[in-house]
C-alpha cells in the first residue's frame, strides 16, 4: 500500500486556528483546532496507519476553507456540501451519517441518536463513534449531548462545544427569520 499525501491548511476562527486535512481528491480527512493537533494525528494514524499518510503544508487553500469560514460567519449550511473521505468502521460511518442529519441549532442525546439509527441499546457505542469522529463541525458531533441535556465529551474541549452550540443557535434562528422575511 502506497503512502497517501494529505494537505494541511489552516484558517483563523473565533475560537482558535483550525487545521484542515484533505487528500489529493480534496476530500476532507480531518479537522481539528491547532491546540489539539495530537488528537488529529492520532485519529489519522488510526484510520490510515502510522505509515499510510504524510502531511504536507497546503500549497493553496483547500476547497473546504471558504465553506468553513462561511460557517463561522453564520452561514451554517455551508459545510453540508463538503465531501468527506470514508474512514472508520461501518458502524462509525452510520453514526457519522446520523450526525450530519441533526439540524444546526438542535441537539440530540446519545440515546436519541442511537434510537434514530435503529440501534436503541447502542448509546455507548454511539458515544464511542462520536468521540472517534475526525471531522468536527462538518460531521457535527458537538450536537450530541447527555440524556440530562448536559454537555458531555468533545475532543476539542467543552468550551468549544458550548461556543459551537451557541453559534449555531444564534444563526439558525436568524436564518429562519431571514427566510420568513424574504417570503413576505
Amino acid at each position: 500500500m502506497s503512502q497517501q499525501i494529505f494537505s494541511l491548511a489552516r484558517i483563523a476562527t473565533p475560537i482558535g486556528p483550525l487545521l484542515i486535512v484533505t487528500d489529493e481528491a480534496e476530500s476532507l480527512r480531518g479537522i481539528e483546532w491547532e491546540d489539539h493537533r495530537p488528537r488529529l494525528e492520532k485519529l489519522l494514524r488510526r484510520y490510515y496507519g502510522a505509515e499510510g499518510f504524510a502531511l504536507r503544508a497546503a500549497a493553496q487553500p483547500a476547497p473546504a476553507c471558504p465553506a468553513l469560514q462561511a460557517y463561522f460567519e453564520g452561514e451554517l449550511g455551508a459545510v453540508a456540501r463538503l465531501e468527506t473521505a470514508k474512514a472508520g468502521t461501518d458502524f462509525q460511518r452510520l453514526v457519522w451519517a446520523g450526525l450530519r442529519r441533526i439540524p444546526a441549532g438542535e441537539t440530540l442525546s446519545y440515546g436519541g441518536l442511537a434510537a434514530k439509527l435503529g440501534r436503541p441499546t447502542a448509546s455507548r457505542a454511539v458515544g464511542l463513534a462520536n468521540g472517534a469522529n475526525p471531522l468536527p463541525i462538518v460531521v457535527p458531533c458537538h450536537r450530541v449531548i447527555g440524556a440530562d441535556a448536559s454537555l458531555t465529551g468533545f475532543g476539542s474541549g467543552l468550551a468549544r462545544k458550548r461556543w459551537l452550540l451557541d453559534h449555531e443557535s444564534r444563526y439558525a434562528g436568524t436564518r429562519e427569520v431571514l427566510l420568513t422575511q424574504s417570503v413576505a
